[in-house]
């Protein structure tokens, strides 16, 4: 059950635990949390439920209860969709192709050249290679075929991208993707709230200054073109050198990866009072 509180006396959150580790907070451990019996006029508030199948309908539902989410339902297809955030980014991006249908092998071949990655418009599966990564034809057919039974990928929009070589820091270990040089970067209102690294598996990695500078200038140009208030940017270093963007995501669903929690949180906290005395 969901459970709307204001951390202290700024910042209103509805949030619904998840069991997920990287996802889940004690707010109420960590910050003074009140919990008011009656909504004095509308709030503003930050979901904080996990993934949420219908946008539109949620926020709608919360609207009439007199709770506004942070990101309008525009806002959250453009950060959460690739195919909305996409062409926004077409030059920061590995291009990319989608379907609304589950195309064959010679569709996308077409189109892109090996490898490929393939994913849900929103997410892959637990980062599995054997469904993102195809390097000719037999695994294409073999991705497309798990493609349809596998329970995170078979609602979602089936997207295509360029597999651009990347910074591996890792080979990946069984079936999953190597470590590559890639950073989580939350931001609110326009401003950067939080930054971390993307994997948690593998040895630990931190950028140093002159990448620290170019990875922030990437993400904040993001930041600049979607227009999304609460948002979730991630970027990764190629093999060449180059910063490109791997995913934007609606923060309200995102884990934190790497990124500190409780640093998060108080950010954010510090960015929404002096918003509301400017």
């Amino acid at each position: 059950m969901s459970n709307l509180m204001l951390l202290d006396q700024t910042l209103w959150i509805l949030e619904q635990k998840i069991s997920n580790q990287i996802y889940d907070f004690p707010f109420e451990h960590l910050f003074a949390c009140s919990h008011p019996y009656h909504i004095p006029a509308e709030v503003q508030a930050i979901a904080r439920i996990g993934a949420i199948p219908d946008y539109p309908a949620f926020y709608q539902e919360w609207l009439h209860q007199g709770v506004r989410m942070i990101n309008t339902p525009d806002e959250h297809l453009r950060a959460s969709e690739l195919p909305g955030w996409y062409p926004l980014l077409t030059d920061l991006t590995p291009r990319s192709i989608w379907f609304d249908h589950l195309p064959s092998s010679e569709d996308i071949e077409r189109q892109l050249d090996f490898p490929v990655f393939i994913k849900g418009a929103r997410q892959t599966s637990q980062h599995q290679a054997s469904l993102c990564v195809a390097s000719d034809s037999t695994e294409l057919k073999s991705i497309l075929e798990g493609y349809q039974q596998d329970p995170i990928l078979y609602w979602q929009t089936l997207v295509c991208r360029e597999l651009l070589p990347l910074r591996i820091l890792q080979e990946g270990q069984g079936d999953q993707l190597p470590v590559a040089f890639e950073f989580r970067t939350f931001w609110y209102r326009g401003e950067l709230a939080g930054l971390g690294r993307y994997w948690l598996d593998g040895p630990p990695y931190s950028a140093n200054r002159e990448e620290l500078q170019d990875l922030l200038n990437t993400a904040r140009t993001v930041v600049e073109r979607l227009n999304v208030p609460f948002l979730v940017v991630d970027v990764a270093q190629t093999a060449s050198g180059r910063w490109v963007v791997i995913e934007c995501n609606d923060a309200q669903e995102s884990g934190y990866a790497g990124v500190s929690a409780v640093a998060l949180w108080q950010k954010i906290i510090e960015l929404e009072k002096k918003s509301s005395v400017d």
